[in-house]
């Protein structure tokens, strides 16, 4: 990848890293800056894992699925071996993406524009015309590789061909899920939600860094789990950051709800929500097994685009994930409003930095440490 030119210097970065131990925010203007998100796609983005999509659509040899990290190209295809590999889904010859369709099942991978064809294992098996050319570099021109891994049902993918294994940007997140009472390998595949936010990426994950905002602004999500101070725990990891709601207890003696989403009537005791950084959240919500995984990814300075992956338990009752998905859609709505008004506050220009309440907003401070690390330059 081209380097882009932005860097925090060392002691720039020193006094940066002091205002946040002090309570202060990142400079306002990384939230607005073009210079700053094109660095954070290209020093953050282009080396963290990402979470593309369902295993299941590359179970079997041949099988393929086409996503884009951050503005770039990528196609995954299992091998006749059963290995399963990844790509720049980039033509070597004149840069045509070689493969348009989502996902499907190929013997080879062909590029639509000048049908040069590679194995499934990214090898240049035949460009046209080739023999007709003095020294043609077949062999030096396969795909460029990228990685891909599985965890349960779910598929990621890195640009960088030999990256830090999944496991590593995963952390604890696998075994916390486990522990909420849920077997990924159970949990089934059932429907995507995409959407559009009007503000920053960072904006969108630092939103849901913290639940201060949750009595005050998510009523319902608040009238379920225990929000307060003293229940909501708030966890930092070295990659990610977690949040455990414990469901609010009952008044003595009030009945629970009889309709409607209430995350009291399964095994999944309390809510768990991870951000594995640099933007990926996976969310569990108090009740019967499920999960919904995906991106915040930035489509320029000021805006994003997200989706969630909904999984659940094969035997969870299709009533049961309506109500609950009223219950997220409410939430997800909300936080929309929020999110966009924190980016026109931004924009306006009256602040330089914002201040954050080092207890209830821990994770936030964290956060940007760690965003603050990857965009400081480093000694060559």
């Amino acid at each position: 990848m081209n380097r882009i030119d932005f860097d925090v210097e060392p002691a720039e970065a020193a006094r940066i890293a002091q205002d946040l131990q002090q309570g202060r925010t990142l400079p306002l203007s990384w939230y607005t800056d073009p210079a700053v998100t094109a660095a954070e796609i290209d020093r953050i983005y282009s080396h963290a894992w990402q979470y593309i999509g369902r295993a299941a659509d590359v179970a079997e040899a041949g099988q393929f699925v086409t996503a884009d990290i951050a503005g770039r190209p990528i196609v995954v295809v299992r091998d006749r071996d059963g290995s399963l590999n990844a790509f720049h889904n980039v033509c070597r010859h004149r840069a045509a993406q070689v493969v348009l369709e989502e996902c499907g099942q190929r013997r080879t991978l062909q590029c639509h524009y000048h049908a040069w064809t590679y194995g499934l294992d990214g090898s240049l098996k035949g460009a046209p015309r080739s023999k007709s050319e003095a020294d043609f570099p077949q062999t030096e021109l396969g795909l460029r590789k990228a990685s891909a891994q599985t965890w349960g049902p779910f598929l990621f993918a890195n640009l960088d061909a030999a990256p830090e294994p999944l496991e590593a940007q995963l952390a604890d997140v696998p075994a916390l899920t486990a522990g909420a009472g849920i077997d990924v390998d159970d949990l089934k595949f059932h429907f995507r939600v995409e959407y559009d936010l009007k503000c920053n990426w960072k904006v969108a994950i630092e939103n849901y860094l913290e639940c201060y905002h949750c009595p005050n602004a998510h009523p319902g999500f608040s009238h379920v789990l225990d929000t307060d101070m003293s229940a909501y725990q708030l966890v930092l990891e070295p990659t990610l950051a977690w949040q455990n709601g414990p469901l609010r207890q009952l008044n003595a003696g009030a009945a629970a709800e009889a309709t409607g989403y209430t995350g009291r009537d399964g095994v999944v005791p309390e809510g768990r929500y991870f951000a594995v950084f640099p933007n990926m959240k996976v969310n569990i919500n108090p009740g019967l097994p499920n999960v919904s995984i995906g991106p915040v990814v930035p489509m320029g300075p000021n805006n994003s685009h997200g989706f969630l992956d909904y999984y659940f338990g094969a035997d969870v009752p299709q009533q049961w994930i309506d109500d609950m998905i009223v219950f997220d859609n409410q939430v997800g709505a909300e936080d929309t409003v929020l999110v966009e008004s924190v980016q026109r506050g931004i924009r306006s220009g009256a602040l330089e930095q914002g201040r954050i309440m080092m207890e209830s907003e821990k994770l936030i401070a964290g956060y940007q440490s760690w965003i603050l690390d990857k965009l400081t330059a480093k000694d060559a």
